[in-house]
């Protein structure tokens, strides 16, 4: 029987998944909200460095315009990373796909950091591009690495941990974000380039891990590497049924690995996983819970809330979706799946509709702009235990090996396509 990886080197593999998860999904929770706080300041610099250069303001309209690209730009590099994944984790693995992201994210940092010095608000985009493109490789190969090392019995938890990272990561990007720590007229650039220290921690830590076992064994063959590696993972003992589970497998993908995301969509074998993996990334996007941290001051000052207030109420809905993600660790196994997901988007639409209700009445009754924050952390709350954490789970599990890859970078491709559009779109929304 498999043996219970919490019982075994318990440690070592918490460990193992902190370290990847800080250079991954941590990296895209933190640059989705750690952008919003500093927004005031951004605008600020942009339209100074513009009189600088060329003695006039810029005009509203073009500087709403260029701050939504700024923003834009993140998910842009995220679909080119995406894409670029697909080719890196197959040729070079999972760990050192990670450790060259890593170096990417070190680059971005410093762009970032000196753009203030250097009065140029373009660094501010090429480091965002960057960082988008780090995690468009990140979010890859975390994904992969955790569905790989996890035992069948635990990699709906394992898996699941992605999102608690990418929660982490939100959480944590409003509180160093907060004017008295980072988010100051001063420290915005050193805001911005915050996500190269995740990056230099995972930098440091990665060389000490093993690559994934099923890498090892599938792609490259090497019987005693996959052995060392599940030892190091899991602990002493006898993986002679794991081993022949990969061995059989392997036997059957033999000339079915997929290279493209065309050959993918040309497979009538597994035309229904992809469409089921497709409407679930689709969804989660769609849903629209990233505009909540993009934008969420325009949201929060549309429902009648205080500027200075506005920052902690951003911690705590962030807040809600951590521990929630965290909840779901707990229930996800016995649940299942499906009906995590159909129920959470019931309840999601839900309170949507009654969002809807309250703030079309918020200017006739003092009281409504709170039923409106409330319905916002219902909502969120039931994002983090449903659709949040399932939804990066399902595309690990709906596939085999040789297809899983692409799989995730098709998922991956169509989130950040999804994000780019609301990021873009939705300023002149708030506006109109």
């Amino acid at each position: 029987m498999l043996r219970d990886v919490q019982k075994l080197h318990r440690r070592k593999f918490i460990f193992f998944i902190f370290s990847v998860g800080i250079g991954g999904s941590f990296q895209f929770g933190f640059n989705i909200s750690a952008i919003n706080p500093p927004s005031e300041h951004i605008k600020s610099f942009i339209n100074e460095t513009w009189i600088e250069r060329y003695e006039t303001p810029l005009q509203e309209y073009s500087l709403m315009l260029l701050w939504s690209f700024i923003v834009a730009v993140y998910p842009v590099g995220g679909l080119v990373g995406a894409q670029i994944a697909a080719v890196l984790t197959l040729k070079y693995g999972r760990k050192k796909s990670l450790l060259c992201n890593s170096i990417v994210a070190i680059l971005a940092a410093l762009i970032m950091g000196f753009s203030k010095m250097a009065r140029s608000f373009e660094m501010i985009v090429l480091g965002r591009f960057l960082y988008g493109i780090n995690i468009g490789i990140g979010l890859v190969a975390h994904g992969l690495y955790l569905g790989e090392i996890a035992p069948k019995e635990l990699r709906g938890a394992v898996c699941m941990t992605r999102a608690v990272f990418a929660a982490f990561g939100k959480w944590m990007g409003l509180v160093v974000g907060l004017r008295q720590i980072l988010g100051d007229e001063s420290t915005w650039h050193l805001l911005l380039a915050f996500s190269g220290l995740p990056a230099l921690i995972q930098l440091i830590t990665l060389p000490w891990f093993p690559e994934s076992p099923r890498y090892l064994l599938m792609e490259k063959g090497d019987v005693a590497l996959c052995v060392d590696a599940l030892r190091r993972l899991w602990g002493p003992g006898d993986f002679t049924e794991e081993v022949g589970d990969m061995l059989a497998e392997r036997s059957q993908m033999q000339g079915g690995s997929k290279n493209n995301l065309l050959q993918l969509v040309r497979d009538k074998t597994i035309r229904c996983q992809l469409l089921t993996s497709v409407a679930v990334s689709a969804g989660m996007q769609l849903s629209g819970i990233n505009i909540i941290y993009f934008y969420a001051s325009d949201v929060y000052h549309q429902l009648g809330i205080s500027k200075g207030n506005i920052p902690f109420v951003g911690i705590g809905t962030s807040g809600i979706e951590l521990l929630t993600s965290m909840m779901c660790g707990f229930i996800i196994e016995r649940a299942g799946r499906k009906v995590l997901l159909w129920k959470g988007y019931c309840f999601m639409a839900l309170w949507i509709l009654l969002l809807i209700v309250t703030l079309s009445l918020k200017e006739k009754f003092s009281w409504i702009p709170y039923c409106s924050l409330v319905f916002i952390f219902a909502y969120i709350l039931t994002f983090g235990m449903g659709p949040g954490t399932v939804s990066g789970v399902l595309p690990l599990e709906l596939f085999t090996q040789s297809n899983r890859s692409i799989a995730l970078v098709a998922a991956n491709s169509l989130q950040w396509l999804a994000l780019f559009v609301l990021g873009l779109v939705f300023p002149f929304v708030i506006v109109s």
